[in-house]
């Protein structure tokens, strides 16, 4: 008897932490995220309409790596890794090649959420983590089989992570995540004292 494993569903995970400087690298990132959470009232004024807890550039800022040179540079290795995930599918890309579509900050409050979702029109996305307090969230997973189980049984509470339902990754402080974007995933509560801060991210082919 044997089994085939197909279909997999493989999450891409790199440290940014063995990059030259980057300590100061990290701390002018959130140095600029807490200056965007500050000064950008469109996107306050978005978080308070849509009930986000905290503040997200999501809405309202779509040029930060034009804007704040810290971002500019965390572009240029995002490009690096997106490149290399998508060698790692195995990607087709023709003519075309996976650029940025779009990049913005993720200050997540003590107590706040943000629920499950996939990004639609992108390929590949992801999130970079720049502050991780102690009891900070989880980012979680869900298998994407799970609208068309039906009447499976549940998963025994001993299954190996790659036959759980959910699978929770917690992130360190310059963690990098990245995905492809039909992938269903959330943030659970934070409950850490202080911000859980991150930059999330879109890649499309073109």
């Amino acid at each position: 008897m044997a089994l085939r494993p197909l279909f997999v569903t493989p999450i891409y995970e790199a440290s940014l932490t063995t990059d030259r400087s980057f300590e100061n690298f990290n701390a002018e990132i959130f140095d600029a995220c807490q200056m965007l959470a500050a000064e950008d009232a469109a996107g306050r004024a978005w978080c308070r309409e849509h009930g986000y807890g905290g503040y997200t550039s999501y809405a309202s800022l779509d040029d930060l790596p034009q804007r704040v040179s810290a971002f500019s540079d965390l572009k240029s290795r995002l490009d690096r890794h997106a490149k290399s995930f998508a060698q790692a599918l195995h990607f087709d890309l023709g003519r075309g090649r996976l650029k940025l579509d779009s990049l913005w900050v993720n200050v997540l409050k003590p107590g706040a959420a943000h629920s499950g979702h996939i990004h639609p029109h992108s390929v590949i996305s992801g999130t970079y983590y720049v502050e991780v307090p102690d009891g900070a969230s989880a980012l979680k997973i869900e298998d994407p089989r799970l609208p068309l189980m039906m009447a499976a049984p549940p998963r025994a509470a001993d299954a190996p992570e790659e036959a759980q339902p959910f699978v929770y990754l917690q992130p360190q402080a310059g963690t990098l995540y990245m995905w492809e974007s039909w992938l269903r995933h959330e943030v659970p509560a934070n409950r850490a004292k202080t911000p859980r801060v991150s930059v999330s991210f879109n890649y499309g082919w073109r």
